[in-house]
């Protein structure tokens, strides 16, 4: 394979994965949201829940339904672009991609249908129950899915055949690899940090209409209180990840932190240009020793550079080292956001401070950016090895010509930004729409016959008790 090939390639995956990955971290959230939102209809009889549970569904219906296309298009590539790399990892990953499809998508696709027609049609309990699994799905397709990436970060609980295939001894050490848990964890955080801040944007939009809107008030409310909440949870996580990354791969850590030399009491570098020729980060504006201070608890404590590695094994350095700070960046925005909603709520102000709410709005798709940016961190630190550590990239691509990578890659730039652009386009309008009281469907409504009365009256009598 020439390098324009392997470039090729790498490119198309990595358009088709970011394409795909906005959709299900989107849906992992809004699942746990809508369920949340039933129990609490249930347990209070509050209408307002349900309406808003009306009103997100569609949202995650649409959602749900283009994060499965897109991801059947990722599959098709382990056969086309990445044979070799299928054919050496199948034995590990394949039976992982399997237990997600049997567990996790039998799930989804079993009660979807509950979830999306049934509310009429079946017990207030049956589904509710049916929200919840379909909650609980997509969280275990989260666990199975991070954990065949994470075993590609951290291969563990394997050995080689005479094919020079990966072969599992330990499944449990397959599954539970080193860096499973942490990347789970903040994997599910930051997809709840995601629809947080999206629901968040959308009732701030509502709240600028009017602030009056009872149901924007209670989204927004909801959408504070997750910020509030989980943003310094994930910092915390993303600490404990980031201190298993610099034990398993210390060589991506040194590109997050621009660090190019083995250095006691490294600084922090918060920003500048990394100079892979010169081996140096121009125009840096860094703090003395905090580096060492972060990533090994001690003063002048010692970080491995990326002289400590040969050449051949550095990830491309500037892409890593800006993509973990703008995910950073806007880590501590959402922070930010998240502590002083907590300051309006005190002052009884949250409702009525137009200038944060223009802020959330502004914040709404910031969940995404962050997203993506931790996943360009997480797998362009990995290069140059698909598994990283035995199997480089080069030596995982199909025997393709960079004219057949090509074609296909044109062809699905213009195929997702037509298909997935309408379906955001979409999405967006139904976004601006203002949540309203939810009305059930005609054929819902069972006129009541009554002595002496029209059938005027009779149905009158059934909407009232219907609602």
């Amino acid at each position: 394979m020439n390098e324009l090939a392997v470039d090729l390639a790498r490119f198309q995956f990595a358009f088709t994965v970011s394409f795909h990955i906005i959709f299900p971290a989107f849906t992992i959230g809004l699942a746990s949201y809508l369920a949340v939102l039933e129990g609490l209809y249930l347990k209070t009889g509050k209408h307002k829940y349900i309406e808003l549970y009306h009103y997100w569904i569609k949202i995650f219906a649409i959602s749900f339904g283009m994060g499965v296309v897109s991801g059947i298009v990722m599959s098709y590539q382990f056969g086309t672009n990445w044979s070799v790399f299928s054919d050496k990892t199948g034995p590990v990953l394949g039976p992982l991609m399997g237990y997600e499809v049997f567990t996790a998508f039998f799930l989804e696709a079993g009660f979807l249908g509950v979830m999306l027609f049934g509310m009429n049609r079946v017990g207030k309990k049956l589904h509710f129950m049916s929200t919840v699994i379909v909650a609980i799905g997509t969280l275990m397709s989260a666990f199975w899915i991070l954990s065949v990436n994470s075993w590609m970060q951290t291969p563990a609980g394997y050995s080689m055949n005479e094919l020079g295939q990966y072969i599992p001894e330990d499944w449990w050490a397959v599954v539970f690899n080193p860096s499973f848990p942490y990347r789970l964890v903040h994997m599910v955080l930051a997809a709840y940090l995601t629809t947080a801040f999206v629901v968040g944007g959308v009732a701030a939009y509502h709240l600028l209409r009017s602030q009056q809107n009872h149901l924007a008030r209670t989204m927004f409310s909801m959408a504070m209180w997750m910020a509030a909440i989980v943003t310094p949870i994930q910092v915390v996580v993303g600490d404990l990840h980031g201190l298993n990354t610099l034990e398993h791969q210390p060589a991506k850590i040194a590109a997050m932190e621009g660090h190019f030399e083995t250095q006691k009491g490294a600084p922090l570098i918060l920003f500048g240009l990394p100079n892979e020729e010169t081996k140096e980060v121009d125009y840096k504006i860094a703090i003395p020793h905090l580096g060492s201070v972060i990533l090994k608890h001690e003063w002048n404590g010692e970080v491995l550079g990326l002289d400590a590695f040969p050449e051949e094994d550095h990830p491309p350095v500037g892409i890593v080292f800006w993509s973990f700070r703008i995910m950073v960046g806007l880590g501590f925005l959402m922070l930010a956001i998240g502590l002083y909603s907590l300051w309006l709520r005190k002052k009884d102000d949250l409702y009525h401070h137009t200038n944060f709410h223009r802020c959330c709005v502004i914040m709404a798709p910031s969940g995404f950016v962050a997203l993506l940016c931790g996943w360009i961190t997480t797998e362009v630190g990995r290069q140059p090895f698909t598994v990283y550590g035995l199997l480089r990239t080069a030596d995982s691509v199909s025997p393709v010509d960079a004219a057949a990578v090509s074609v296909s890659l044109a062809a699905f730039v213009v195929v997702y930004f037509t298909v997935f652009g309408a379906g955001i386009f979409y999405l967006l309008r139904l976004m601006r729409k203002s949540p309203t009281k939810y009305e059930k469907p005609p054929e819902a409504i069972v006129p009541v016959a009554s002595e002496g009365g029209s059938d005027k009256e009779s149905l009158s009598s059934s909407n009232k008790l219907t609602m």
